[in-house]
């Protein structure tokens, strides 16, 4: 730093500050920068204000840093939460799916129950409690409750199908023969059929007046072959004697064959007959092909299943609920319909060859 010469009285000169730069190489030569005070209060403002700024960054540079980091991690958790949905979407279809199977083997297990004789337990008739899982508080709350109510109605279905499967086991093994011929499966196969008339009460397609349909229709082209549902001996082959009775021979081409002492299954309007009277056949064997003979309008089948009673009647029951190996709609209703309907009335007696 260069002062000024003292005079003859002190007084206070004006300073500056020098700097010196010396190069690496001797040869060069020193170069001189020299600050006033002025000069060196306006430079150092801005230097200062840099440090203010390089200090306030410091100071908030952890919370800046850690709310950068906390944003990364919610979006992480939103995109994990997300996808956490979508896979409880996904359980719950699958529950949804089990739970209609569940429905479903319940109805086919109440129809077996149905043609053996069977009632349901005390305990099937009524609805269990079931335990429901609290699920923390969350936007996916009520789809966790809703799956956890999914989930013990399976869980309670499942135990009395379980329950029904271990008595229908049991009667099977003490009536093996009972078993055989209970008829069990469509008479026409494929599913290639289409059900025109039901069982019950219903308008004549002749006199148009009501009257008792002991049976089933199924509309199907004609040669389609017919099976016979269950174990059994054929009892008659062909047309009925108009004589004898109008009512069967009104059928055309009719096979009735006897299953046991508990059944006998009726196939009418028929066109080529492949059995006899007399003939065991098995269940699944070719019994005639689908016709338009009799009082048709139509090619199709008429199929009745007859039940004995313990007086020696032969009364006619829903075909529908023998039938396990096909689905039909509203089958819960036709259940509870067929538990609780009337002895049926106003149907035309068996020919007596069937037999007591």
């Amino acid at each position: 730093m260069r002062l000024p010469e003292k005079t003859g009285r002190q007084e206070r000169a004006p300073w500056a500050l020098e700097i010196q730069i010396h190069p690496g190489n001797i040869r060069r030569r020193v170069r001189y920068l020299f600050l006033t005070r002025r000069q060196l209060v306006l430079w150092s403002i801005p230097f200062a204000l840099y440090l203010a700024f390089l200090a306030v960054a410091l100071w908030s540079a952890p919370s800046v840093i850690g709310g950068m980091v906390n944003r990364q991690e919610y979006s992480a958790l939103v995109a994990e939460r997300s996808r956490q949905g979508d896979r409880l979407q996904e359980l719950m279809g699958r529950l949804e799916q089990l739970q209609e199977r569940a429905g479903g083997l319940d109805v086919r297990m109440d129809k077996i129950l149905l043609a053996y004789g069977l009632d349901p337990e005390p305990e099937e008739r009524t609805s269990r409690p079931f335990s429901v899982v609290r699920a923390p508080e969350s936007i996916y709350a009520g789809t966790v409750l809703q799956g956890s109510r999914l989930q013990s109605r399976i869980g309670q279905s499942l135990s009395l199908l379980d329950s029904s499967i271990r008595r229908v086991r049991a009667f099977e093994q003490e009536h093996r023969d009972l078993v055989s011929s209970t008829p069990s499966s469509c008479p026409v196969r494929g599913g290639d059929f289409v059900l025109t008339s039901l069982f019950g009460r219903r308008r004549s397609p002749y006199t148009r007046e009501f009257d008792f349909h002991a049976g089933l229709d199924l509309a199907t082209p004609v040669g389609q072959p017919v099976h016979s549902p269950a174990d059994g001996v054929v009892v008659f082959a062909g047309v009925y004697p108009m004589g004898r009775s109008l009512h069967w021979w009104r059928f055309g081409n009719l096979v009735i064959v006897r299953n046991g002492p508990g059944f006998a299954t009726l196939f009418g309007h028929c066109d080529e007959i492949k059995v006899r009277a007399g003939q065991k056949v098995k269940q699944g064997d070719v019994l005639a092909t689908v016709g338009n003979t009799g009082w048709s309008t139509s090619p199709h089948l008429h199929y009745e299943v007859r039940r004995r009673q313990e007086d020696g009647r032969w009364v006619p029951v829903d075909p529908l609920i023998y039938i396990l190996d096909h689905r039909w709609q509203n089958e819960e209703r036709l259940l509870l319909q067929a538990r609780n309907a009337p002895p049926a009335q106003g149907y035309e007696p068996l020919p007596p060859l069937v037999g007591k």
